[in-house]
């Protein structure tokens, strides 16, 4: 997802209600926080199993939830939210009393669980979730028809939440650690979901049910369901981990263009692996499937509506002309699979660690096919999208995420990152070492900074709060006083004083400024402050 200012910026309007304006309420802390009905409990598998009506537009079924006890009660915290309703919860074969505060709600078990114990609830669920007005910024079922008249239907719930669609423990903090979904649709058409097909079932009453099963943790929005008129096709691709299947699920009269356009898919697994590490779900296979809205990251079964264009919706986003050489969505949203699916934010207040990331492995993926100077072209060229209108990083434990600008202010940060370590070695094993020392795990902004801060051996404190939690870039003030150059930062948080790399009359000069005025011989007639640093230049 990303930023356009003609096309594309409504792809971040889902972030423009101010924070500070913001009224959170207890819906939000129960949606957005480790409550006391979470925390006992430690999810280990879900066997979803629906049926999926599109004619009625609805959705029933079940899902089993196993959990481990971490430490003794008896009220459990499952979420789903309106129109949807919870019709039974029953363990063993005794249904349960539920409680319901909006979209929260709490089951008494009917007996204490003992820590370490496993157990399993059912809970039984119906009707006609939310249906997606302009997914998937704003989440929900998309009820829609290919161009021969058949039902066309996608799940996408990022920030809205899973239990839009499907009752869960709907927080980021627990992935499941493995998941089956078994959906039951019209046998004319297909449901494509997450993990490998185990297996399909035909039913005399005209329908097919399709069994997908997930072996690694997944977080519960990656989670999906795609139903329509589809074909495969497929490829093995020989990866750091070995062959890796590819596989494609596109409507049949879009075959051939497919078959053409999702050749980014090799390369763009070639570019990351390089620079990421392997690929995070091999046991899982990569998938590209097509929906009938942008995309979105769902692990091992990306989504994908980008038209069979290249850049954004036929759209270069950075303005350099590089964004039109790679197919916006399938890099971006497969970018996702390292940032995002492998490693997860335990709140959406973090949201950066996903989109900073992704947004920068554009910049990587040209720098691996095109080159460094057109990598450097494609993401300064990005920052005309970035509007520096509230921090980064949102509010915790409300699920807020924060600015749309963690998108291209992020990843000109990192950016900004990868000169000040001048080793790109140095910089790729960093990047490969977060995908490894934080493989399948939820982590938080501070795990982050402290695993970089430690690998560059900077103290990065101020370089993160400067542009993490500061809405000012920082402006490099400077003139010339007899033969010196007198400079400073202004519009810095305190203690900020990240080095900066100058050109005088083309020869590179690196300068610490800081809050106070410095001066340095300066021998030259012509200075000019890199442009792969994010920062504003002011000569008094």
């Amino acid at each position: 997802m990303n930023t356009f200012y003609t096309i594309a910026f409504s792809i971040l309007s889902f972030t423009l209600l101010s924070a500070q304006e913001s009224q959170f309420t207890r819906q939000d802390s129960l949606r957005g926080s480790i409550t006391p009905e979470r925390a006992w409990w430690d999810l280990t598998y879900y066997h979803l199993d629906i049926a999926v009506d599109p004619d009625q537009k609805t959705i029933s079924g079940k899902n089993t939830i196993h959990y481990k006890v971490l430490k003794e009660h008896n009220v459990m915290q499952i979420d789903l939210q309106p129109p949807l309703k919870i019709e039974k919860v029953l363990q063993g074969n005794k249904q349960l009393k539920v409680t319901s505060e909006g979209n929260a709600h709490f089951i008494t078990l009917s007996t204490t669980q003992k820590e370490n114990s496993k157990n399993a609830i059912e809970v039984y669920y119906s009707g006609k979730p939310r249906e997606a007005v302009r997914a998937p910024w704003d989440g929900g079922i998309s009820w829609k028809k290919d161009q021969n008249g058949k039902h066309f239907v996608a799940s996408s719930c990022q920030g809205l939440g899973a239990s839009v669609w499907w009752p869960n423990k709907d927080h980021m903090y627990d992935e499941v650690d493995s998941l089956l979904i078994s959906v039951n649709v019209p046998s004319t058409l297909m449901n494509v979901s997450n993990g490998r097909l185990r297996k399909t079932e035909k039913h005399d009453n005209g329908t097919k049910t399709f069994h997908w099963f997930v072996s690694n943790p997944i977080n519960n929005y990656g989670v999906n369901i795609n139903i329509g008129d589809y074909v495969h096709f497929g490829e093995q691709y020989e990866g750091e981990k070995g062959k890796l299947d590819m596989d494609y699920y596109v409507l049949k009269d879009n075959l051939g263009k497919a078959k053409k356009q999702f050749k980014d898919a090799p390369k763009m697994m070639k570019a990351f692996e390089h620079w990421f590490g392997p690929y995070p779900f091999y046991e899982d296979s990569f998938k590209l499937v097509e929906v009938p809205y942008l995309g979105m990251e769902h692990q091992s079964s990306v989504t994908y509506g980008n038209k069979y264009l290249n850049g954004y919706l036929g759209n270069d986003l950075s303005g350099s002309g590089w964004g039109t050489k790679f197919d916006f969505i399938i890099i971006h949203e497969s970018g996702h699979e390292w940032f995002a699916n492998n490693i997860t934010y335990k709140d959406i207040a973090d949201m950066w660690i996903h989109e900073s990331f992704t947004a920068y492995s554009e910049n990587l993926f040209v720098d691996y096919h095109y080159g460094k100077k057109a990598a450097s072209e494609y993401v300064i060229g990005t920052k005309r999208n970035i509007q520096n209108d509230r921090p980064i990083i949102g509010h915790y434990n409300v699920n807020k995420e924060g600015s749309g600008d963690m998108y291209y202010k992020g990843a000109n940060m990192l950016h900004t990152l990868r000169q000040l370590l001048e080793d790109d070695e140095k910089w790729r094993s960093i990047l490969r070492g977060l995908n490894s020392n934080f493989y399948h795990q939820t982590v938080t902004t501070q795990q982050i900074e402290d695993y970089i801060s430690t690998a560059t051996k900077i103290d990065l404190t101020q370089f993160f709060d400067q542009y993490l939690r500061d809405t000012r870039i920082p402006t490099l003030e400077y003139s010339f006083e007899e033969g010196k150059l007198k400079y400073r930062y202004s519009d810095i948080v305190d203690k900020f004083d990240m080095p900066v790399r100058l050109f005088i009359d083309g020869i590179p000069e690196w300068v610490q400024p800081n809050a106070k005025w410095q001066t340095k011989d300066f021998k030259g007639n012509k200075l000019t402050v890199d442009p792969n640093f994010y920062v504003n230049v002011k000569e008094l």
